[in-house]
């Protein structure tokens, strides 16, 4: 458990709670079009051993959870591979730290287990985002990033 602010404080997500469900619900719309996790698929994800699923909560407002962090760690042939994934801050609380501090907890972690590099995307429109991640030592990286989209027929969708 860290804390960057004297009212933010980062810890795991350790069950599906019916708060977490109601905060992604909430926040993912915050980042994305895509829907947020039911409860059950959460329960999946924060189970999976592949996936630490990070909140951050306002110590000042009734310990309300105000942003969230995934970090993804897998050990492939080669290394110990870490990313971090879908950040998002309430935008009630955003320019607070949260984003920091949920960053500088995943960062502890995934060095904890052995991971040499970090990875994350970011569009580019999030420019907030980049200053905070250049800050943490993150660093653009020269890469070709190529992407699969499986048609709606083929995915159950």
């Amino acid at each position: 458990m860290t804390s960057m602010s004297s009212s933010i404080e980062v810890s795991v997500a350790t069950e599906a709670t019916v708060e977490l469900a109601r905060a992604f619900a909430r926040l993912i719309p915050q980042l994305s079009t895509s829907a947020p996790p039911d409860r059950q698929t959460l329960a999946e994800i924060v189970a999976s051993p592949t996936t630490t699923v990070l909140v951050a909560r306002d110590r000042s407002n009734g310990g309300e959870i105000v942003g969230t962090l995934t970090l993804v760690t897998f050990r492939i042939p080669t290394n110990l591979r870490a990313w971090i994934e879908d950040v998002v801050v309430d935008a009630a609380a955003r320019g607070r730290g949260v984003a920091q501090a949920l960053s500088a907890e995943a960062i502890r972690i995934a060095r904890q287990r052995g991971a040499r590099n970090i990875d994350l995307t970011s569009r580019g429109s999030r420019q907030t985002a980049h200053r905070l991640y250049e800050k943490l030592g993150f660093a653009p990286r020269e890469t070709n990033l190529f992407r699969y989209s499986v048609p709606e027929s083929e995915n159950g969708g």
